[in-house]
């Protein structure tokens, strides 16, 4: 199950010591990743890529439920493979795109942008799991 975490709820957290990090992104299980709503509906919200494969769509079944018009049900799917995180449009009608570049599959890097419809998702990657830097 992948689980949504509301960046309004770190409002009420004590401010982080000038030595921690502020995003989280340490705090993530070896070889996890974090998506962030940039812009979108669901601004703020941050999405964990801990599994092998995590689908991303309109349909109510999806891992990453984006409830819009520009969402395909079923529109891309995140997967894991030998450390890296790839994307992979599965079919979707408005496309999808890495850094504002339409791509079917495309292997993201730590910052990178992912654009699904009209929601605009951060890729932040954690520590990497043993032996496969």
């Amino acid at each position: 199950m992948t689980s949504v975490f509301r960046a309004d709820f770190l409002a009420d957290a004590e401010p982080p010591a000038q030595d921690q990090p502020i995003s989280g992104v340490d705090a993530l299980p070896a070889g996890a990743a974090l998506l962030v709503v940039k812009r979108g509906p669901n601004a703020g919200s941050r999405f964990l890529l801990d599994r092998v494969s995590t689908s991303a769509g309109r349909h109510p079944d999806s891992d990453i439920f984006l409830d819009d018009v520009t969402v395909s049900r079923r529109h891309a799917e995140f997967r894991r493979d030998s450390g890296e995180f790839v994307v992979v449009d599965v079919g979707s009608l408005n496309g999808t795109y890495v850094n504002r570049e339409p791509v079917d599959t495309a292997v993201l890097a730590n910052g990178d942008e992912v654009q699904i419809g009209k929601f605009r998702l951060v890729f932040l990657t954690g520590p990497q799991e043993p032996g496969t830097e």
